[in-house]
């Protein structure tokens, strides 16, 4: 919740990764809060009204999981309204602005994006930030569980990372204007 927090202020994209492994993590613990307040919030040392704010914070993130019925995968709805937010901005970009810095980073990315697609058989209905988005989830998920991951593919997510980044800054400095 701490962290979340912070990241949704400095960076959309790593919150949204972030927010992903939440919610693995809760369906790893089989989105039972006693498993929560006993693995997660009691791991921490930390004040008796900060875990009762983190209790309730899960409680209505294993609320909303089973509302939107993603217990066992997809995301909830305001994490999806977060990536949509970032593929309109990514449209703007491109098309609207004409940015040229961005449009040299998607260029960039361009082919990796098409491979990766194809290797993990999604479908145009999901978009290139959400798949960008993806990408770079699967490589934080097999760096933590320590898996070697060849050059090709760090080369490739390289690109992914460098456009969500683009992405993500836009996303802030837009943000800060309309505060």
């Amino acid at each position: 919740m701490l962290i979340a927090r912070e990241k949704k202020k400095t960076n959309i994209a790593e919150y949204i990764l972030y927010m992903w492994q939440v919610e693995a993590m809760l369906r790893a613990l089989n989105l039972d809060i006693r498993q929560v307040d006993e693995k997660l919030i009691g791991s921490y040392r930390i004040d008796e009204a900060t875990a009762k704010e983190m209790h309730e914070w899960y409680e209505n993130l294993i609320e909303m999981m089973r509302l939107e019925k993603v217990e066992k995968s997809g995301h909830i709805q305001v994490l999806k309204n977060d990536v949509n937010e970032l593929t309109e901005l990514h449209f703007f970009l491109l098309h609207e602005t004409r940015d040229m810095r961005y449009q040299q980073i998607v260029a960039q990315a361009a082919a990796n994006l098409v491979e990766f697609r194809e290797k993990s058989g999604v479908d145009e209905s999901v978009g290139d930030v959400e798949l960008a988005l993806n990408a770079l989830y699967g490589i934080l998920m097999l760096r933590l569980e320590k898996k070697e991951i060849s050059v090709q593919t760090e080369q490739a997510v390289k690109t992914f990372s460098n456009m969500i980044a683009y992405l993500a800054a836009r996303y802030n400095k837009m943000e800060e204007e309309k505060n």
